[in-house]
């Protein structure tokens, strides 16, 4: 994150600056300099261990105590770490040379913690006099949400540093400059500041404590404070952050749209700058309509002040069309998960704070950040993002898809080959014949020529094209009826062409020989070999190039060997004796696998024919949920 603008009244245009490596060289005007300190006081960030020195007086006298921790070890651009929004904010005091001016401040009174139902926080500090005691008077500084920060301000500073009174039309000028930065994407924080008097500052039973840990030198600051002195302040500013996207998230959204997967951004941030991001992330967002009689009504953006009036079916009715929620608590991704599942919808949800945590939890699927995540979320969560990229749950989707098809491909496989060797065991005995293959045959067939093609259809490369189809249902079984019908399909022909070998080698001979099971045994073997080819892909071809014939190494050694163990089993004496087989001539080997090629064909053509009525539908394999 990086502040970009910066705003105060009676200027043009938000003060651009520059997000290179160079420090601004300007010097800042008075108003500029109040919004930098307001934004160093009122921080939690802290200087990386690369850039502390050994502890001493003014170190250890360093306000940001309860900063944050970095996780993961990732490279750190700033020389500062703790919340994003703190670290941008230390990084423009860098940029201005401006130096840390919180430990020449005096004992820190209280703290105010941001939190997502408050949208801001503040920072209390008394100044020190020579003799320890803290008899000078106490400056609130404040920054947060811009109608949170302005309800809090009765003056503002115009930009030569002086205090007006902020009416109503400064604060309408104040609400369209965020406005307009929100467009842009950023996010907006409004920053205030003003002495406490002694009339105003109270302290109760309700308030919050700072918790910043006792060390020498440091003052500790009042047990209790409110948020009562927060109030009667001077509005300073705004600044404007932003917060780009990693690389590929745009597309990664862009394929899940494509495999039917909704993509809804859940944030804290005002309704504007959520709907900038949306658009920026590339997330289907809806165009607005009114409630009519004949249609519901359309929010392209939802916030939490409008879930917190809604009953629960009436979020459901409306979640349906919303991509983007604003402004929301923890309370309200609970409420947003609820209503998705009662849709009927598999929620998967991704956070990384402790609030995000219930949500988690209460999720199909919560999704942690492994990097910056805290140990809550994690321990909430199923599964963990080691790498905190939002495209790898791209990945893992198309992973499982792979998965679930190549299980699906080892049944087709398995399946069709027992229903083929019962069913030719059956009707040959149906029709006065005697047993085809013996015993060793078919456990020749069942271990050695089934196993290995099987067992590597379990490591076949997943589709690309896998996040075009639509996602399945929750009930929904492995053994589909297309899989069964490709499963009746396949063993009949490999079932009627091995009997016709059988049954043309009787009644040429009239009786069965070696020959006439040797002849049946490969052809089954050879059905085998060529119906494994096409349990690669349920809809890819291998004769149009779709599926590559050297993308999956295992298959290919699993056929290899099998292939050549079926040759040992013809052509070796000792094998022959084991296997009551003998050897065939080129001739008849190349009949059978002319015969037995007949199952790849038809196969090629059941996918051509459904690849054929896919392109005359539109391409596409599935709709956009």
């Amino acid at each position: 994150m990086t502040a970009t603008n910066l705003w105060y009244f009676d200027i043009d245009e938000p003060l651009k600056i520059d997000t290179g490596d160079e420090a601004v060289e300007a010097t800042p005007d008075p108003v500029t300099l109040r919004i930098l300190r307001i934004a160093n006081i009122a921080n939690n960030a802290c200087l990386t261990r690369l850039y502390s020195s050994p502890p001493s007086a003014s170190s250890v006298a360093i306000l940001s105590s309860t900063a944050s921790q970095s996780r993961g070890g990732s490279p750190l651009r700033s020389r500062w770490v703790g919340q994003p929004t703190d670290v941008a904010l230390l990084d423009l005091l860098d940029r201005f040379k401006e130096h840390d001016a919180r430990h020449g401040f005096g004992h820190k009174v209280g703290e105010i913690p941001f939190s997502s139902e408050r949208k801001w926080m503040g920072v209390t500090v008394g100044d020190i006099a020579l003799d320890g005691s803290s008899n000078l008077r106490e400056v609130a500084y404040m920054k947060g949400a811009i109608d949170r920060v302005l309800s809090r301000c009765d003056t503002y500073l115009n930009k030569d540093g002086r205090e007006m009174v902020l009416d109503s039309r400064r604060r309408q000028e104040a609400m369209e400059a965020c406005h307009k930065m929100a467009k842009e994407g950023l996010r907006v924080l409004g920053f205030a500041s003003g002495p406490i008097s002694r009339r105003t500052r109270s302290f109760g039973q309700n308030s919050s404590q700072s918790g910043t840990p006792s060390r020498p030198g440091f003052h500790e600051p009042h047990a209790s404070h409110t948020e009562d002195v927060y109030k009667g302040l001077t509005f300073a500013g705004l600044v404007g952050m932003s917060d780009p996207p990693r690389s590929g998230v745009r597309k990664a959204i862009k394929r899940l749209h494509r495999g039917g997967v909704k993509v809804i951004m859940i944030t804290g941030d005002a309704e504007t700058t959520a709907l900038a991001i949306g658009k920026k992330l590339g997330i289907s967002i809806p165009q607005p309509r009114e409630h009519t009689p004949n249609s519901i009504a359309i929010n392209p953006v939802l916030t939490g002040d409008q879930i917190d009036v809604m009953t629960d079916e009436e979020l459901e009715a409306a979640i349906g069309n919303t991509s983007v929620f604003a402004r929301t608590s923890p309370d309200h991704k609970m409420r947003i998960v609820r209503a998705f599942q009662a849709r009927g919808d598999i929620v998967a949800m991704t956070g990384d704070g402790v609030n995000d945590a219930p949500a988690l939890k209460k999720a199909d699927i919560g999704i942690s950040m492994g990097l910056q995540g805290t140990d809550v979320a994690k321990e909430a969560a199923d599964m963990i993002l080691t790498d905190d990229d939002f495209s790898t749950i791209l990945r893992a989707i198309e992973e499982g898809k792979g998965i679930f098809n190549n299980i699906q491909n080892f049944l087709t496989f398995q399946l069709s080959t027992s229903a083929a060797a019962l069913s030719l065991v059956f009707f040959c005995t149906c029709l006065g014949f005697k047993n085809p293959l013996n015993a060793m045959q078919i456990l020749w067939i069942n271990i050695i020529m089934d196993g290995p093609p099987a067992q590597s259809l379990g490591v076949e490369p997943v589709d690309p094209d896998v996040m075009t189809r639509s996602p399945r249902k929750r009930n929904a079984p492995v053994l589909t009826w297309p899989l069964i019908v490709r499963v009746l399909m396949s063993a009949s022909i490999v079932m009627f062409g091995t009997m016709a070998i059988y049954t043309h080698e009787i009644l040429t001979g009239g009786v069965i020989t070696k020959r006439a099971t040797t002849m049946t045994f490969t052809c089954f073997v050879l059905f085998d070999m060529f119906n494994a080819l096409n349990c690669r892909s349920e809809s890819k071809s291998v004769l149009r190039g779709e599926v590559g014939l050297f993308s999956n190494t295992l298959f290919n050694w699993a056929v290899s060997l099998s292939l050549g163990g079926q040759i040992l089993v013809i052509y070796f004496p000792w094998l022959q004796e084991i296997f009551q087989t003998e050897a065939l001539g080129f001739l008849d080997l190349v009949s059978l696998i002319l015969l037995s090629s007949c199952v790849f064909w038809a196969e090629e053509g059941r996918k051509w024919w459904k690849g054929r009525d896919m392109r005359r539908l539109g391409g596409g394999y599935s709709q956009v949920v």
